[in-house]
């Protein structure tokens, strides 16, 4: 999962979730999102026009809320969640600095069948404070401990909060 770039409105461009493949080119720096011509940047790409390559580029698997700022993602192979975690993948989403309304400012829960992303969902919220105008807290790191639990870095307040499941 990556960044998009800054300085092109609230929602553009997307976060991007890619399966990255061995020779395959993905659009960056010159397309966004769904293969979408980036206007901004001046340059074309080497041997080609930024709309015909474009076209030949890898799009995202899925995409998501432009400026969430996604820092880390990783698998959950765990037991200590319920079985339906398992082989799902969790982002921190550092938010935004200059959008409005801010985004990210949490963890979220990518949904994955059969080796595909079927949705992206809040897993760990609450870091947006004053109706969504000032935030708590910057995520950026993730592990999983040996008994399964997350741990999760806040580089803002200088802590790990340790997430684990305690239902029934």
């Amino acid at each position: 999962m990556d960044h998009g770039s800054d300085w092109r409105g609230d929602d553009q461009p997307p976060e991007d979730l890619n399966r990255i493949e061995q020779g395959k080119h993905y659009g960056w720096p010159f397309c966004f999102a769904d293969r979408q011509v980036d206007l901004y940047l001046t340059g074309e790409p080497k041997g080609s026009e930024k709309g015909d390559f474009c076209t030949s580029t890898i799009p995202p698997v899925t995409m998501y809320q432009a400026h969430s700022a996604p820092m880390q993602l990783q698998f959950h192979g765990g037991s200590q969640f319920p079985a339906e975690y398992r082989g799902d993948a969790f982002v921190t989403m550092r938010g935004s600095w200059n959008r409005a309304p801010p985004s990210g400012y949490k963890v979220v829960r990518v949904r994955f069948a059969n080796g595909q992303p079927t949705g992206i969902e809040d897993f760990m919220t609450g870091f947006l404070t004053n109706g969504g105008r000032a935030h708590f807290g910057r995520l950026m790191g993730l592990a999983q401990m040996p008994d399964g639990a997350m741990l999760v870095g806040d580089d803002t307040n200088g802590v790990i909060y340790r997430v684990a499941y305690v239902g029934g």
